[in-house]
């Protein structure tokens, strides 16, 4: 089974996501629709004909959306199958957040590595589903804990 097939994004802290996005964008060329993440879009090198997209995206410096990572920053890995990796995961005793989020985007789960850093699995809709998904999103900031539930 194939584990992750791609990065599927970059999250980290900023002081100051929306002039931190404006200074990447002047600079690098890194177009934003802040507070939508930079979209990279390509395609997967054995199938062409899939499509597939990285996002870089500055949080606000006081998002929880990392926890319980003390972390500045997440990686989120691109997986075919995400309950195949969970249970092959789980099976390694490996930390695994037991939220998880179906949602337009896709389908997501967390867990953590060995240093503690927070690691977001995503398991993208069909391609279809994609095109319409695509929105500007909205970051997470500083939220209020609530009893863990899965969302419509």
């Amino acid at each position: 089974m194939k584990r992750v097939t791609a990065i599927g994004g970059i999250f980290f802290k900023s002081r100051d996501p929306q002039a931190l996005s404006d200074w990447y964008e002047k600079h690098l060329g890194m177009k934003s629709r802040f507070p939508a993440p930079v979209q990279f879009d390509w395609r997967d090198a054995e199938d062409p004909s899939q499509k597939g997209y990285t996002v870089w995206a500055p949080f606000p410096a006081d998002t929880t959306y990392f926890e319980p990572s003390h972390a500045s920053f997440m990686v989120n890995f691109r997986v075919e199958n995400i309950d195949a990796v969970l249970d092959a995961l789980r099976k390694e005793g490996v930390s695994i957040d037991p939220k998880r989020e179906d949602s337009p985007y896709g389908r997501f789960a967390w867990v953590m590595d060995p240093e503690g850093n927070r690691i977001e699995l995503w398991e993208p809709p069909p391609e279809k589903k994609i095109q319409k998904a695509r929105k500007p999103a909205k970051r997470p900031g500083k939220r209020k804990k609530s009893p863990r539930k899965k969302r419509p």
